[in-house]
């Protein structure tokens, strides 16, 4: 009877007929697509027949591979492989195990393609999602067999690469399948790694090929596998030899620095994955190794953007890049600086801080900057990379010390770039240094410009200033505040720099404050105000009301921290008085996405300003230094004055002795108006070349002087020019009227010194020039 149902093709069940009618008689023909469709149909339909169609496509596939029928092979995986995507019923489990048992019988096969063909359905299997949990499933099979794919000897050169690509492609397949599966053997047990790692590591070695097969074959792009597969390495071995791993890493990284940009970011993100996990083991020697290695990488990327190639020039064959991508990839290189550092202790993690600020490219004479427009960008894009790779790390970095945590060397760095003319530069430094003083997290606190009534909302972390605190501030504060007051002046400031000064100010005032800072602040604020009244920079508008804004949140906070009720009485009066005069001048009309401005901030009414002369008569009955209250905030000139297309220290000196020579007694003599003639202007302009030349030199050798001249001269030159000027205001002030007397018969002078009552007119003794 089972010969004539054998024979007889309409006794046959419905399901073989249609599996079998898939089957070409040639071959070559292919899956016929319409019978396809229908065991498809089919399977759907009933799917308590899906384990039948497996057994029986199992049954085909062992017999044309027994009688070397190919072609049929491929059809019946290819049948396999669609009837696995389209069919997710509770009986897949049974169609999955002939599945699986097809698959093995194509990786045990002799012949390579077999096992490639094998290890490709493997892999369109593994990226499935089951609907149903698999209780008796068993890998162990794939595990062993991928693995010694891995590691082929094929003679053929070419059919050994594959082999052993098809090798890992199909342990990823099984890390894929395994790892989130908690029914299946746990992938990470000894017996499994002991086969996975060996293998990996053998493939990640050079071989007769210049590069590794992770790299021919794209294994870095996904990024996932590569990342799971370096996670089991670094687990599996001793903490103590983690730092090898790492080092394997960064070599191969600069092996393939020209590779495209998606591989090395797949590259950078496993470094990150196991070097945080080194860190917390033993990483030795490689730390500085590692920053080294990225931020080269990141210059890199700098060049092939600019340039377009990675060659540095296009030609004909040229490979070329695509920004986007290096964009990632940088973005890459930056995350992994700062996930690797915060995990670093605090002692490493400022060497990395200290590393990275003296790769920052600087306009000085010890820090050359390239030339030309390109250079130009080159040394743009550089500082941008690097200071956010420095913002990274110093996130959360936290110093219980702030003369360690900002060093002289890298402050003075740092403060030079904070002056430079790119805004988006300037942010950054901003956004660093709050990073280093914000040791409470108080910082998202003030993300908002605002005048709340009462701050205890916020719920501010503060904290006693420490005395190695006191040593920092009377070391830098003064070269802190230039910063902030030069900082606020600049025209191409947006809403965010104005959010960081404002952050900037309140952190301050929380972390490192004492009373004489708070003084401080307090005159730095004013002199803010006063750029905002007086507008010498010829500010715009917007940016002008920004100050009075920002002065005005300022005050605010520092007076109801300092809690003296007549300072928070004049700060509150003159609020009051701006939102019903002059909202404009506020932080609440000015710092939102339209700002409220006014057309014309001239003539600006003393209610609507913050008084200093109220503000020190308030604060110095509180126990404040009244007297240093009084005298304005003027910015030192001896610090370093601003770089990348500013006027040097050597240019601000020069400028002053012009400024003092021009307005000397002796140069007021009027000189008779010169008639402008062609031949005048030619001579001008023939002239003018000299000119600059030697006033070039001139800077040039005043900047010298200052650089290379001992320390006793440079204070000889600059006590005799004080001496001078001493004299000429001696001068000034015995044939000035002084000014009239305080209504306590005293008035107090700069620094506290007490003045007498004023002469009255009638007594003074007018010079002879001043006699008709």
């Amino acid at each position: 009877m089972y010969g004539v149902c054998g024979c007889c093709g309409a006794l046959r069940p419905r399901y073989k007929r249609l599996v079998d009618n898939i089957f070409p008689e040639d071959p070559e023909d292919g899956l016929v697509k319409t019978n396809m469709e229908k065991l498809t149909f089919y399977a759907l339909s009933a799917p308590e027949k899906l384990d039948r169609i497996g057994a029986y496509l199992s049954e085909r596939l062992i017999r044309d591979v027994g009688r070397h029928r190919y072609g049929y092979v491929c059809i019946a995986m290819e049948a396999l492989d669609q009837l696995l995507m389209a069919c997710h019923c509770q009986s897949i489990n049974l169609f999955v195990e002939s599945f699986l048992k097809m698959v093995a019988k194509l990786l045990e096969s002799e012949k390579p393609n077999l096992q490639i063909l094998g290890t490709n359905s493997f892999v369109k299997f593994a990226n499935i999602e089951e609907d149903t949990p698999s209780y008796h499933r068993s890998y162990d099979f794939f595990v062993s067999r991928f693995s010694e794919m891995c590691h082929s000897s094929h003679e053929d050169l070419e059919i050994k690469t594959k082999i052993r690509m098809s090798g890992i492609k199909g342990l990823q397949g099984v890390v894929r399948k395994t790892v989130n599966d908690e029914l299946q053997a746990n992938i990470w047990d000894p017996q499994h790694m002991d086969k996975i790692v060996p293998s990996l590591l053998f493939n990640l070695q050079h071989v007769e090929e210049a590069e590794s097969h992770l790299d021919n074959h794209s294994l870095w792009e996904p990024k996932v596998f590569a990342i799971r597969c370096f996670k089991i390495i670094m687990y599996s071995i001793q903490p103590q030899h983690s730092h090898l791993v790492i080092q394997q890493l960064l070599s191969h990284l600069d092996a393939n620095s020209r590779s495209a940009a998606t591989v090395r970011a797949g590259i950078v993100e496993v470094l990150s994955e196991a070097a945080v996990i080194a860190a917390t083991g033993s990483v030795g020697p490689t730390v500085l190794e590692m920053f080294n290695t990225l931020l080269r990488q990141l210059r890199l990327s700098i060049d092939y953007v600019l340039t377009g190639s990675y060659d540095g020039a296009i030609s004909l064959g040229t490979k070329i890049i695509k920004e986007h991508e290096e964009r990632m990839f940088q973005e890459a290189v930056i995350k992994t600086i700062g996930s690797f550092a915060s995990t670093l202790p605090t002692y490493q993690r400022s060497e990395v801080i200290l590393f990275i600020m003296s790769k920052v490219p600087l306009p000085s004479l010890h820090h050359p900057m390239e030339t030309g427009r390109t250079g130009e960008n080159r040394n743009r894009l550089t500082q941008i990379m690097l200071l956010k790779s420095l913002l990274q790390v110093s996130t959360g970095f936290q110093s219980n010390n702030m003369m360690s945590a900002l060093p002289s060397n890298f402050l003075d760095r740092l403060l030079s770039t904070a002056l430079m003319e790119d805004a988006e530069i300037r942010l950054f430094v901003l956004e660093i240094l709050i990073s280093f003083i914000d040791r409470h997290g108080n910082r998202h606190k003030f993300s908002t410009i605002s005048t709340l009534s009462d701050i205890s909302v916020l719920k501010l972390k503060v904290d006693k200033c420490s005395r190695q605190d006191t040593i920092f501030m009377k070391k830098h504060s003064q070269q802190l505040y230039r910063h902030i007051y030069l900082s606020c002046k600049e025209e191409t400031n947006i809403h965010k720099h104005y959010e960081a000064l404002y952050g900037l100010l309140a952190l301050i005032s929380i972390e490192l404050a004492n009373e004489e800072v708070v003084v401080d602040l307090i005159r730095l604020v004013l002199a803010v105000q006063d750029v905002a009244q007086v507008n010498e920079e010829n500010l715009p508008v917007y940016n002008r009301c920004a100050l009075y804004a920002l002065g005005a949140a300022y005050l605010n906070l520092i007076s109801q921290l300092t809690t003296v009720p007549a300072f928070c009485q004049h700060i509150h009066e003159v609020i009051e008085t701006r939102k019903k005069e002059a909202p404009y001048m506020l932080p609440e009309d000015v710092f939102v996405e339209r700002p409220r401005l006014t057309h014309n901030l001239d003539g600006v009414v003393i209610e609507l300003l913050f008084r200093q002369s109220k503000i020190s008569e308030v604060l110095g009955g509180s126990g404040y230094n009244a007297d240093r209250l009084c005298v304005p905030y003027i910015p030192q000139l001896t610090d370093e004055d601003r770089l990348s297309k500013r006027k040097s220290i050597g240019e601000t000196i020069s400028l002053q002795v012009e400024v003092e020579s021009r307005n000397s007694p002796e140069k007021e003599e009027r000189v008779p108006a010169e008639e402008i003639t062609y031949e005048t202007l030619k001579k001008a302009i023939v002239d003018s070349v000299a000119v600059e030349e030697q006033e070039r030199e001139r800077r040039r050798q005043v900047v010298e002087k200052f650089q290379k001249a001992p320390f006793e001269e440079i204070a000889a030159h600059c006590g005799a020019r004080a001496s001078l000027l001493q004299s000429k205001l001696n001068q000034i002030f015995e044939i000035t009227i002084r000014p009239p007397p305080s209504p306590s018969g005293t008035i107090t002078a700069a620094y506290g010194q007490p003045q007498n009552h004023s002469i009255p007119v009638y007594e003074m003794k007018f010079p002879d020039l001043c006699v008709y």
